[in-house]
């Protein structure tokens, strides 16, 4: 072979004249290299390389051995150069020009190679983005690189052997049948949170306390669950379902305690509404009553397993399903409800209506010392713990600056439904003393003290008591909690906590209720901490 060198883009043997190669055609309508590479803006290196690869063959050479390429070529250079500018490879360019593949082919060919390299290369993506999410330790991450290159047959298989394990010897076909149907199903290309779902999903099921929970649901769904439920069972479970969370919400909203008389037609209600989705069960309970109550109860118990929440949560989460509802607060509130009244009761006996003025007075007074309380509050205290375990100091601060809004919101005929939002601000003592007096300006510019409310038209001024009660109670929580005094308004303490007795005296002490049993107040304690004790504080 002739070696040849460049030069200026022209193409001569080596140590040949380029000059021989410079001009645009040979004379018979043949292009040199450097003609071509001029006409179509492809260097000469790539028109060499891609003439050597067989995609551009020359169709002549001179006696001096420079090529020659016919006026053709400019045409079946751009085809080479479009295709290569989309990744396709020579043999399968080489196979177009020959004929013997159709560029449609080829096109579909590589684009299936396309997207199984992209594919490959979300997935990586999506690995290393659940990786950096989940903090992966440097000895995890074979096992998380391992469960995110399943496929859908084996996550599919970890789902089966789980539940299989789990319901071992339970008869509950229809249970296990509807636990299989949700088997986690990943898209093609799974953002990040899918994937780091499924592989938190796959770690959750191998844990032995989620394979005991469900087995536990399967047991629970075996015994009550009919052999042949009716079509419309699961839409009417469904429906009390969310009756429940609806009236649960509504309550806490109220701010009706699931141990107070006001809860007790609430318990009613749904206790009616569920009855019907029960006829279909063994045994099933006729009417509300002690049997009922126990069954509901222990529906929602059952129901409540955290672990088989996440569960649900992580599977919604992998496969881009709805996410099932919420409902903690209103369950809990509905099973403590439920503990509370056991059993239908008579209407409550409200306590006799209090004198109006006396009671706003009482309030006065109370209100009084546990600004003062609110307002010694420095800001570097407010993340301190107080009796009532779960809250902070700033937290009590907010419920009780709630409470106020909140009664203050009734007396005005539109109840506020926003107890979880801040209440304080930046400022907690202006936000306390702005709800103080917007309750006491309620009290005096509403007919909220003479009015009465609810289905058992307790008195307004009962209001009035019930503030001064939780105000005291909680102004003595945050004095604990600050290290300060706990003899708060002596002059009224006493009057509070008879009010106390008779607003809350028949109240059960019960799980998730209001108040934990009553305590042995101190030998001379004052009313404040006559109250603290008889409302189970210590």
């Amino acid at each position: 072979m002739r070696a040849t060198t460049t030069h200026g883009g022209l193409e001569s043997p080596a140590g040949g004249d380029p000059t021989v190669d410079g001009m645009n055609e040979d004379g018979g309508g043949l292009l040199t290299i450097g003609a071509l590479a001029r006409r179509t803006g492809v260097t000469v290196k790539t028109v060499r390389r891609w003439s050597d690869e067989g995609l551009l063959p020359p169709a002549a050479r001179t006696p001096a051995g420079y090529r020659l390429y016919g006026p053709d070529a400019p045409a079946r250079l751009e085809i080479v150069r479009t295709l290569r500018e989309l990744g396709i490879g020579t043999a399968e360019i080489r196979a177009v020009l020959c004929s013997e593949r159709t560029v449609a082919d080829t096109a579909r060919h590589w684009a299936d190679a396309l997207d199984a390299q992209i594919r490959t290369l979300r997935l990586r993506r999506a690995v290393l983005r659940a990786v950096a999410a989940r903090g992966t330790a440097a000895e995890e991450l074979p096992d998380v690189h391992r469960l995110a290159r399943l496929t859908a047959v084996e996550r599919r298989r970890i789902i089966e052997e789980f539940v299989t394990d789990a319901l071992d010897g339970v008869d509950a076909p229809a249970y296990r049948a509807g636990l299989l149907a949700a088997a986690p199903d990943l898209p093609e290309d799974p953002a990040p949170g899918q994937l780091g779902a499924w592989i938190d999903l796959a770690e959750h099921v191998q844990r032995p306390e989620v394979r005991a929970a469900l087995r536990r649901l399967a047991e629970y769904s075996a015994r009550v669950t009919p052999a042949t439920p009716s079509a419309t069972a699961a839409e009417a479970a469904v429906r009390v379902a969310g009756l429940m969370r609806e009236r649960g919400d509504a309550a806490l909203a109220a701010g009706i305690a699931p141990d107070s008389p006001a809860a007790e037609p609430v318990v009613a209600e749904l206790v009616a509404a569920w009855l019907p989705t029960q006829t279909d069960t063994a045994g099933p309970p006729e009417q509300d009553g002690a049997a009922a109550r126990r069954g509901l109860l222990e529906q929602l118990e059952t129901a409540a397993e955290p672990h088989i929440e996440r569960y649900w949560q992580l599977m919604c989460a992998a496969t881009g399903r709805p996410q099932p509802p919420h409902w903690d607060a209103a369950g809990t509130w509905t099973t403590a409800a439920l503990r509370a009244h056991p059993e239908p009761g008579p209407a409550p006996v409200l306590p006799p209506a209090p004198d109006a003025r006396r009671a706003l007075y009482v309030y006065e007074r109370v209100s009084a010392h546990v600004t003062a309380l609110v307002d010694a509050v420095p800001k570097d205290a407010l993340d301190r713990p107080t009796p009532c375990a779960t809250w902070s100091v700033r937290q009590l601060i907010d419920h009780m600056t709630w409470e106020n809004l909140m009664i203050a919101s009734i007396a005005r005929d539109a109840p506020r439904t926003d107890p979880d939002a801040d209440h304080l601000g930046d400022d907690h003592p202006a936000a306390f003393r702005e709800s103080v007096a917007g309750l006491l300006a309620a009290f005096t510019g509403t007919r909220i003290l003479e009015r009465t409310y609810g289905p058992y038209e307790a008195p307004g001024a009962l209001f009035a008591q019930q503030a001064a009660v939780e105000l005291l109670a909680h102004g003595w929580d945050l004095a604990r909690a600050l290290g300060a005094g706990t003899d708060l308004a002596p002059e009224v303490a006493d009057e509070v906590l008879a009010a106390a007795h008779g607003i809350y005296g028949a109240a059960p002490r019960t799980d998730g209720g209001s108040f934990a049993p009553e305590r042995a107040a101190p030998e001379g304690a004052g009313g404040a901490d006559r109250l603290a004790a008889f409302l189970g504080r210590g």
